[in-house]
């Protein structure tokens, strides 16, 4: 499993399967409790955050190797790598986030990162399940009843983002956090 000092959840599936429509139903939940949360996603192609015209964009196009726009709102940080490259694995992503300010973070596609995750299934997709053949899925969420019925995993409903938001926080969340107490922490809570 990945080192990292805050709880990671990851979201696998086919394309098309509805990964970020989930997502953003979550997030509203997660913060909703109170929770900050980091994202992080893969992109399987070329993408950009801003575009021509735009005074950034233009910037690097002259060639600036890494790009930070700042306000009083938001900042972005563009960094230029080399095409030759391989694809970034999920710990070098995960470099760019500030821990200190977040709970937990969600990860979608990383599809071989060494993190829990929860794989969505869509049954009229025709697509095989991920499970078992990828390591550390923890539960399925699907939108309907499965056909092979010796899966051990916990099984959830994939239009009921509330009952996955609930699953994240007892699974992923709150474990972390009693494994991050000192053990006098941990015997002063049960006193309580």
């Amino acid at each position: 499993m990945i080192d990292y000092p805050l709880p990671l959840v990851g979201f696998c599936a086919f394309s098309g399967t509805g990964k970020t429509t989930l997502l953003t139903r979550l997030l509203p939940l997660l913060n909703n409790r109170g929770l900050r949360i980091g994202m992080v996603k893969h992109a399987h192609h070329r993408f950009d955050i801003d575009y021509p015209g735009k005074d950034s964009f233009e910037l690097r196009l002259a060639g600036a190797s890494q790009m930070l726009v700042a306000s009083r709102k938001r900042m972005a940080w563009v960094k230029e790598t080399q095409e030759n490259r391989p694809e970034p694995v999920l710990e070098e992503a995960l470099l760019a986030l500030e821990t200190e300010h977040l709970d937990l973070v969600l990860v979608e596609g990383f599809k071989q990162a060494a993190i829990p995750k929860i794989e969505l299934h869509r049954a009229s997709l025709g697509k095989p399940l991920m499970y078992p053949a990828m390591s550390n899925i923890i539960a399925i969420a699907t939108d309907a009843p499965l056909t092979d019925k010796s899966i051990s995993l916990p099984l959830l409903n994939l239009n009921q983002p509330v009952e996955i938001a609930e699953f994240i926080i007892e699974t992923i969340l709150q474990p972390h956090h009693v494994k991050q107490l000192l053990p006098n922490e941990k015997e002063a809570k049960h006193v309580n």
